[in-house]
């Protein structure tokens, strides 16, 4: 049985920062990854759309790569939201970070049909500065991994 995520940090960003592809919640277009703890780790499962086909029966390598991002963005928020803390749901606002690199290593043809459930482990490098080591599953099986670094977005951050 795959984990579940109840509260999600992606709940709590604040409408402006909310329209992310993979994660935004208000972007009615996109994937709405949920990042959630479980224990020490964190967690986002995913059941690809059909769309998501790279050949009949697996999932294009696309989505597992911007799984791994916003996966890492929001272990990352959900590391220092915590640190500061905070927990999703406490109505604080979360800080929000952006990928300062991202690299994912594809372990072996993932499955399409079934939840894809990614696990992180987060390491704080710096006070602005979030390692994340993801690993993605389907059915119980490693697919792939990747790790993304990601920083705090500055907080003047304006659209232009």
């Amino acid at each position: 049985m795959e984990p579940q995520v109840i509260r999600a940090i992606q709940d709590d960003y604040p409408d402006e920062f909310a329209w992310c592809y993979g994660c935004g919640r208000l972007n009615e277009q996109g994937h709405h990854f949920r990042t959630g703890w479980d224990g020490d780790k964190t967690v986002t499962v995913y059941t690809p759309r059909p769309e998501h086909t790279a050949i009949p029966g697996f999932v294009y390598g696309g989505l597992i790569a911007s799984l791994i991002d916003c996966h890492g963005t929001g272990s990352a928020a959900l590391a220092l939201h915590r640190k500061n803390g905070h927990e999703p749901g406490s109505w604080e606002t979360p800080p929000r970070f952006v990928t300062a690199s991202l690299h994912v290593d594809f372990v072996k043809p993932t499955p399409h049909g079934v939840p894809l459930v990614a696990v992180g482990t987060v390491t704080e490098i710096h006070p602005k500065k979030w390692q994340v080591d993801t690993e993605v599953f389907a059915n119980g099986e490693l697919c792939a991994r990747g790790q993304v670094v990601a920083v705090v977005m500055p907080k003047t951050f304006v659209q232009g």
